[in-house]
């Protein structure tokens, strides 16, 4: 995600590397590069333009701290600025109404569908609301299928109207099911045209218009970069709307969308869609995805991810299964099952600082577990619980089945009586990592 960006932005930091302070010379000379970064990730002109001139001004009307370098205080002034291009901090979504009423808009092929199912997990599970989806979209091939099984991979029923071609009926029809049925979130897909027509903004305007929605939440392809912010800017014009969704942000994005699109319409970014799966869905935080862009990291949300997926109970049984050295393969896989929920392995690595550039040219795909999963469901039911028992003969059976070989087990036996060392210290030492040599786990 914005490595492109990332990269250029970090050359122009570099000009200011060994300076002794900040200069007209000097600063003109990192800006103009970071201008033509901002435009190369397809940033308006007039918004990159503005944007070094803000910068400008600041670093020019401040002392640099002598324990600070000048190369330091621009990447702090940029990532700032960047963080309030986007917005400064996140914001929510309005869920006062009973129920409440969220219009999803957008172009076709902008991800709405998804979306829309992707935003009622998350608030059945985040917020504890019992959401419909309504059909709205009754143009598309198969979108009413799309929805059906979306809603049922979350468990989250879909209102329809068989056969009809009426979108501000089905609107007004789910919104009465919901009263009537006691559901608080009312989620409504609507149409999407390959370019904005008079038609589809007369539709969705009159669909706005019949179910007066606590929230309309521009859906936008981020990949498109600034067309993403002129089409934002045509409904917004129409539909006044709340908030912008930045979807497929996990794709090849330059990232003209994110950073341009707040200060044309004048809404915050609401949610980015990163990944296919139901729970791809993240708020929008500028702060951070101004770390992220600087290549800083994102620990705060990693860790929120991981806090997602953790259980104090299962996490009690742990630690004392680890102090008594009886941590064995069928725990492993339990942590190893929450990892992989906790979202698309690059995407993760790149949240934690540093690891950004390092994973730049790597590729992780989400089978990353694949053969040590194969591996251990290979062992017998005794073999995962007692690991001691894996001699010769049951690892070269292990391997065989599992369709790797016998120097792949044995790597991966080492790796675990390393890691399960490693965390029993970790546990008798209230939490702390003991000081030790380098190492760890290989590959």
């Amino acid at each position: 995600m914005f490595e492109n960006l990332t990269e250029k932005l970090e050359s122009s930091f570099k000009i200011l590397k060994g300076s002794h302070k900040i200069t007209e010379i000097n600063i003109a000379e990192s800006l103009k590069d970071v201008r033509r970064a901002l435009l190369d990730a397809d940033v308006n002109f007039k918004i990159a333009k503005d944007f070094t001139d803000r910068v400008k001004e600041k670093a020019l009307g401040q002392d640099v701290l002598k324990a600070v370098n000048p190369g330091q205080m621009m990447v702090k002034l940029v990532h700032d600025e960047l963080a309030e291009l986007m917005g400064g901090s996140a914001e929510g979504i309005n869920l006062s109404g009973k129920p409440s009423v969220i219009l999803i808009a957008g172009l076709q092929g902008s991800g709405k569908t998804t979306f829309s199912g992707k935003l009622a997990n998350h608030l059945k599970r985040k917020k504890g609301k019992f959401p419909l989806l309504a059909a709205g979209d009754v143009y598309r091939p198969a979108a009413i299928d799309q929805l059906k099984i979306l809603g049922e991979q979350i468990n989250v029923p879909v209102y329809t109207i068989e056969g009809s071609k009426d979108p501000v009926n089905i609107a007004t029809s789910a919104v009465e099911e919901a009263e009537q049925k006691g559901q608080d979130l009312v989620i409504i897909d609507t149409a999407g045209r390959l370019a904005v027509d008079e038609q589809m903004m007369n539709e969705i305007a009159a669909i706005k218009k019949a179910v007066n929605p606590d929230e309309i939440l521009f859906v936008v392809d981020s990949m498109t970069g600034q067309d993403a912010v002129n089409t934002a800017k045509a409904f917004n014009d129409v539909l006044n709307f709340d908030g912008v969704v930045l979807t497929k942000l996990d794709g090849d994005t330059r990232g003209g969308a994110a950073l341009s699109i707040r200060s044309v319409v004048n809404k915050p970014i609401k949610f980015v869609g990163m990944g296919e799966k139901m729970d791809a869905l993240d708020v929008f935080h500028p702060e951070r995805m101004a770390d992220r862009i600087l290549g800083m990291g994102d620990i705060v949300s990693f860790v929120e991810k991981a806090q997602e997926q953790f259980d104090e109970e299962e996490a009690r049984k742990l630690q004392k299964k680890l102090v008594k050295d009886q941590f064995n393969f069928n725990d492993f896989l339990k942590q190893i099952n929450q990892i992989k929920k906790m979202g698309n392995m690059k995407d993760l690595m790149g949240m934690i600082p540093g690891m950004g550039k390092a994973m730049k040219d790597v590729d992780i795909d989400d089978d990353a577990f694949k053969g040590v999963e194969a591996i251990i469901y290979s062992m017998t039911p005794e073999e995962r619980e007692k690991p001691s028992i894996l001699n010769g003969s049951r690892r070269k059976r292990i391997a065989k089945g599992s369709g790797s070989s016998t120097a792949d087990v044995n790597r991966l036996l080492k790796q675990f009586d390393e890691m399960r060392k490693m965390m029993k210290m970790v546990s008798k030492n209230g939490g702390k990592l003991p000081k030790m040599p380098m190492g760890g786990m290989r590959r």
